[in-house]
């Protein structure tokens, strides 16, 4: 079944678990914590999971919903209360003073701005592959193996171009590339073949490798060296929280497109008007690319209808890339902002600049 794709991971963690004992090495810092800062803990944790919970839902609560702005607005609190309470306490969960740095916080920006491009965009492509061309699972995985591939490729790479030039050139050239690719697939339509998705995807990989080493390296190169395990959970929460907010952002505009295009595609095809009722429905139908054809409709009619969803379709997801295309524009000038760290412990704890 569906569940069995995890365990591809589990002989890859096995084998990063065994490569980690032989090969890091470790550093013990002098000031480490020596507390767990359980107040924190909690407030963080209820922040996170409130902001995500409402980004999650209110694509079927919707954003002006009372239920999406409760727990926007407990996130909100819960955030204020953790700031508030890690600039008091004497061992902080997470240290405002890391956020001295200009590099680690445009690192971590730089994370969330292209997770929200990246994860919010190519959310759509598998209903694109499979719904609208008509692919299987299996033919869907093939032709997005050239963007697995250019990141296996480009990861390498940019760790030896990184090494030898520091993260800011690496990084903010392949913020551009991001952009240009994300840009390239807002222009697909129904009818683009397999040899065009595939110049696109392969962009994209060679544009996303640089930017999962750089950013890590500068998050966490530029973190105190007692802080190194709290920089690496940073970079990981700043992936998570835009990736989930490029999904619902990116979801909700792709939904608002749909909305508003598909009844003038559906009269100009010539179809007749639906009830309301049945027009919700197709229109949910549309958004994940099926074409909402009844039972027993004549063959000319349902080519019409599949027409019309398709390019519906395909006309939000190019508005949901072409956004994407932007943030990850956005992200290139902060990737200015970015450069080398040493780890270098400054005096009172506070990170050089």
């Amino acid at each position: 079944n569906w569940q069995s794709v995890f365990f591809i991971n589990a002989p890859v963690g096995v084998l990063a678990l065994v490569l980690g004992l032989l090969l890091l090495v470790d550093h013990r810092a002098e000031k480490a914590p020596r507390s767990f800062d359980i107040p924190g803990i909690v407030l963080l944790s209820g922040a996170m999971f409130c902001l995500i919970w409402a980004l999650i839902k209110a694509a079927d609560w919707h954003w002006g919903d009372q239920r999406t702005l409760l727990f926007l607005g407990l996130a909100a609190v819960c955030f204020a209360v953790f700031v508030f309470w890690e600039g008091r306490t004497p061992e902080p969960l997470l240290p405002l003073s890391m956020f001295r740095s200009v590099a680690l916080s445009a690192g971590s920006v730089l994370m969330v701005l292209m997770a929200f491009g990246f994860m919010g965009g190519l959310f759509f492509v598998t209903f694109y592959l499979q719904n609208v061309h008509g692919l299987s699972p299996v033919d869907s995985g093939l032709r997005l193996l050239p963007l697995t591939a250019t990141m296996i490729i480009a990861s390498p790479l940019a760790g030896a171009l990184i090494t030898k030039f520091g993260p800011r050139l690496p990084l903010v050239i392949s913020m551009v590339i991001t952009a240009v690719s994300m840009y390239g697939l807002s222009r697909l339509d129904v009818d683009s073949g397999s040899v065009e998705m595939s110049v696109w995807f392969a962009l994209l990989g060679f544009g996303l490798g640089p930017v999962m080493v750089g950013a890590t390296e500068v998050i966490v190169g530029n973190a105190p060296i007692q802080h190194a395990g709290v920089a690496g959970g940073l970079q990981q929460a700043a992936m998570q929280v835009g990736g989930s907010r490029g999904t619902a952002r990116l979801g909700a505009g792709r939904g608002g497109k749909v909305g508003d295009t598909q009844p003038g595609k559906w009269a100009g095809a010539g179809l007749p008007p639906m009830p309301e009722g049945a027009a919700s429905k197709a229109s949910d139908a549309v958004e994940v690319g099926i074409a909402p054809v009844p039972k027993g409709t004549q063959p000319e009619i349902a080519a019409k209808i599949t027409a019309v969803a398709h390019d519906t379709f395909v006309s939000g997801m190019g508005l949901a890339f072409t956004v994407a295309a932007v943030v990850s524009a956005v992200a290139a000038l902060v990737a200015g902002f970015t450069k080398r760290g040493d780890n270098a412990e400054a005096a009172g704890g506070a990170v050089h600049i």
